[in-house]
């Protein structure tokens, strides 16, 4: 894996930064402030990779709320930075191997979070350096598991396609990047190996990614 990679492509949430469970509290406190608590019927592990704009479509189509799509978008989201803020949940790990991966390739980034909420993650240890991209589901037409936001990156980056590697988190993640022609490897961060066995490769910790790929 170390010679044939001209880029290396990084999902955020669950990869950079510990944020499945905040999203989740996050959807959590504006079902129940709209009284939607006990009877949301969202399966949150099904959404992993996703974006916020699929959880909350797929809620409205479901229950009809009275609050705009606009409206609850905004609501979760603003939960969720001010729990990112508050417990700043950068994983131990993905500094050093940013800082060892961005000396040998261009790095990109590539979220099904909004750009707002990037900027908040990235600035907590000062991780926006490392990034030559950064790509979010704001910027193309399809979300994972669609290939478009590892193809924006990689387009961006000025490389082909297949020459990228990336790094996930989600098996939506991980059937984005297949689709988009490029090497995988997954991260048990957020889930167990079984469920991202159709990446390339599957690892356990950042050691092992750096190792494979330096």
């Amino acid at each position: 894996m170390k010679k044939r990679f001209q880029a290396v492509i990084f999902d955020m949430d669950g990869v950079v930064v510990d944020s499945e469970p905040l999203h989740e509290r996050a959807f959590r406190e504006v079902f129940e402030e709209i009284g939607y608590g006990q009877s949301h019927g969202i399966d949150f592990s099904a959404y992993y990779g996703k974006s916020d704009l699929l959880v909350w479509s797929d809620f409205m189509a479901r229950h009809r709320p009275l609050q705009s799509l606009g409206e609850l978008l905004a609501r979760k989201e603003e939960k969720f930075v001010a729990l990112v803020q508050r417990e700043e949940p950068i994983f131990g790990g993905i500094t050093p191997l940013l800082e060892k991966l961005s000396a040998r390739y261009p790095l990109g980034l590539a979220s099904g979070s909004r750009h707002p909420t990037i900027d908040v993650v990235l600035a907590l240890r000062d991780l926006r350096p490392f990034f030559r991209v950064v790509v979010s589901s704001e910027d193309v037409a399809q979300g994972k598991p669609a290939p478009d936001i590892f193809l924006r990156a990689a387009e961006l980056l000025g490389v082909a396609p297949g020459t990228c590697c990336v790094v996930e988190d989600s098996a939506a993640g991980v059937e984005a990047a297949l689709a988009a022609g490029m090497s995988v490897i997954a991260i048990t961060n957020s889930l167990p190996p079984e469920k991202l066995s159709r990446a390339t490769k599957v690892v356990a910790n950042y050691m092992e990614i750096q190792q494979m790929l330096l």
